[in-house]
């Protein structure tokens, strides 16, 4: 009978508690999102695989040796990690106590679950985003912007959403129950710039604890760019602008191609070295697509490379949505705030442009500043779709791409500035 009993308490069934069927039930919302709305299903589907492996009762995918003991470990275990932490949660001691907890607990037999060295390995140490981004940046043709320099400025306006949310991200100190630090409103307000490796990697250094919220956030409004954007972009321009047809962009040489990633690099080495990791690969990415002798390490940054870190990313970003410490009021405050600040960006860039189209005398179609948001290629997409609604000839893919491409630089120079601050 006794063996029975350990049987059934070893069982998922008898530790179940609401807080993880919660969270079950969002991973399997995020899996639905993937396979049937099809939004952002490169990562909303493994980011919603792990949160259903993670809150899956003593299996501890997602824990630390330490974590595993205080859960599962029996009262003696327990108390005794308890003692070396000085009675404070795991999860707010310092990283020296951490280690010294983990060690006990791997004495006795505990080991780190599989997700947990993911998120170490790859998201800890800020690999993961980088490797990315270098994926990104040799997918990203860089034409239009060297076509059309005038388009950064649309880039760098649609950051504003993230600075006016940083404000905001402080200002909801003031309500009962919220408490963002700096660093914590820094690492929210980078959803504002729709980039969701550079809101992993900002995130990872200033705010590891809301990760998954941030995270969730950035690639679901990343991934719903075609039902937010239009009204905005509706509301802010007359139909007379959004027919506004832009002149054809003129050629680009490749020596320009190959230049600007090294320019980039070089003013980003000058004046905001915080940004160098994003940024240098970037470049990294983007210069061995444009010089063409390296086709085999371009194409494998594009194909494989990307793909398959994109797998454990996923993951590691999954095994965040803990029911502990995704189910906080803190959490519905950064979806909140996620929303405000595309909205603000989508808003500041649609503005900016328009007050560019007013300068050159309507050379500018203002549609085109809601691509200064760095949802690569999906905003410049909405752009297209919304300005043919108007003028059935009027195409302007390759000029929304300007500022599309821009934008991606203004939200990783955007990090660097915040990690310089808040760092």
């Amino acid at each position: 009978m006794d063996g029975l009993l350990v049987l059934w308490q070893s069982t998922g069934l008898a530790n179940f508690q609401l807080p993880e069927l919660i969270m079950i039930a969002v991973g399997f919302g995020l899996l639905y999102l993937a396979i049937a709305k099809g939004f952002e299903p490169l990562l909303l589907l493994p980011i919603g695989f792990g949160a259903i492996i993670s809150n899956i009762p003593v299996a501890g995918l997602s824990m630390s040796a330490a974590e595993y003991a205080l859960h599962y470990g029996g009262a003696e275990i327990a108390q005794l990690l308890q003692d070396v932490l000085g009675g404070v949660k795991y999860s707010s001691a310092s990283i020296g106590l951490q280690a010294k907890a983990n060690l006990i607990a791997q004495e006795y037999g505990f080991t780190h679950g599989v997700l947990y060295h993911f998120y170490n390995v790859g998201i800890g140490s800020g690999v993961f985003p980088l490797l990315i981004f270098m994926g990104v940046g040799a997918l990203t043709d860089f034409g239009a912007l060297l076509a059309n320099p005038k388009m950064l400025l649309l880039g760098a306006a649609a950051q504003f959403g993230i600075f006016a949310t940083l404000i905001g991200a402080l200002a909801m100190n003031m309500i009962p129950s919220f408490e963002f630090t700096l660093a914590d409103a820094s690492a929210i307000a980078i959803i504002g710039g729709a980039d969701g490796p550079t809101a992993i990697f900002l995130a990872s250094k200033l705010a590891p604890e809301l990760l998954g919220a941030i995270a969730v956030a950035a690639y679901s409004y990343m991934a719903l760019v075609p039902i937010i954007q239009p009204p905005i972009m509706k509301a802010l321009t007359t139909k007379e602008e959004r027919s506004i047809v832009m002149e054809q962009l003129r050629p680009v040489s490749r020596v320009e191609k190959m230049l600007f990633p090294l320019a980039v690099l070089l003013l980003c080495a000058l004046f905001l070295p915080s940004a160098a990791p994003l940024i240098g690969m970037f470049c990294l990415g983007n210069l061995m697509r444009e010089t063409g002798v390296v086709d085999r390490l371009s194409k494998t940054a594009q194909n494989e490379l990307i793909n398959t870190v994109t797998i454990f990313l996923g993951l590691a970003v999954g095994s965040k949505l803990q029911a502990e410490k995704f189910l906080t009021v803190e959490t519905l405050g950064i979806l909140a705030l996620g929303a405000v600040a595309f909205c603000i960006g989508t808003a500041a860039g649609v503005l900016m442009a328009k007050l560019m189209s007013k300068m050159t005398g309507g050379k500018i179609n203002p549609l085109v500043g809601a691509a200064g948001v760095s949802a690569v290629p999906m905003a410049a997409r909405v752009v297209n779709k919304v300005g043919l609604e108007s003028n059935p000839h009027n195409f302007l893919l390759m000029h929304a791409m300007g500022p599309n491409v821009a934008g991606v630089l203004g939200s990783a120079v955007a990090a660097g500035v915040l990690l310089a601050l808040a760092g």
